[in-house]
């Protein structure tokens, strides 16, 4: 049996009752309500759940979506993110293995998912959050070593005042919350990673933008939050930035 097989089992639970819990905090943080308590309840009957019913995925998958209590249904994007939260951090672990620097991202990747899910039900990025982000940033970089205190500042410096300048050629269509995100993902990937992220977030939601339109599911003018496309894009740097930036280099001298 692989010696990672148990280890992976256990990033697999922290993944799903992180899920759960992001699901908690995506609807309590905009709202500015405790995370702890009280506990979660039914949107529809408003009973309080027990413990037994907030099992990730199971719970829902025994109760075959319904209530436990009232019989309406529940959205399936609860065991999604559950899901998701768990599949994400299992990636982690494998693309990135034990120690300190694992800690870091599975950390950065549960904020990359509470801003991804917050910014897409009410088009806002709390303070909070990129608060939480910059401490465990700078706490992160020299423990991790990962990049220079240089690079981060040139990383925050570049990515929140790019953005910062969409915001001023848009007139506020780049909102400031993405701004001070930018800021986050600085401190995180430093310099050069960061610009990946950025051109990432770009091209997928450019790409995304023309296909709502084309397919006339968005008007010119309706609104499309930026924080998903920053998330994805901020994973898919430390995750395989590195790769990228091989293969970039590599294109580059066949020229």
């Amino acid at each position: 049996m692989s010696e990672r097989f148990f280890p992976a089992l256990l990033i697999a639970l922290l993944g799903l009752f992180s899920g759960s819990f992001i699901n908690i905090c995506i609807h309590r943080i905009p709202s500015g309500k405790p995370l702890l308590t009280p506990l979660p309840q039914c949107p529809s009957c408003r009973t309080r759940l027990m413990p037994i019913d907030l099992i990730p995925i199971a719970s829902y998958i025994i109760l075959r979506g319904n209530c436990h209590y009232c019989g309406a249904s529940i959205s399936p994007r609860y065991p999604f993110i559950e899901f998701l939260t768990a599949l994400l951090f299992l990636l982690v672990y494998f693309k990135i293995g034990a120690g300190t620097v694992l800690i870091k991202y599975i950390l950065v990747t549960a904020l990359l998912l509470l801003v991804t899910f917050i910014d897409l039900d009410y088009y806002i990025i709390p303070n909070s959050l990129v608060l939480a982000g910059l401490i465990a940033g700078a706490i992160f970089l020299p423990l991790t070593r990962e990049h220079t205190l240089i690079s981060a500042l040139s990383g925050i410096i570049f990515t929140a005042g790019f953005l910062l300048l969409l915001n001023i050629v848009s007139r506020g269509g780049m909102g400031m919350g993405d701004v001070k995100y930018g800021a986050f993902i600085g401190i995180i990937l430093g310099w050069p990673l960061s610009l990946l992220a950025v051109f990432l977030a770009c091209l997928t939601a450019g790409l995304t933008g023309a296909i709502l339109l084309i397919t006339r599911c968005k008007r010119g003018k309706d609104p499309i939050p930026f924080g998903p496309f920053l998330s994805m894009g901020t994973f898919i740097s430390f995750m395989w930035g590195e790769n990228i930036k091989k293969l970039y280099i590599y294109l580059l001298s066949g020229l």
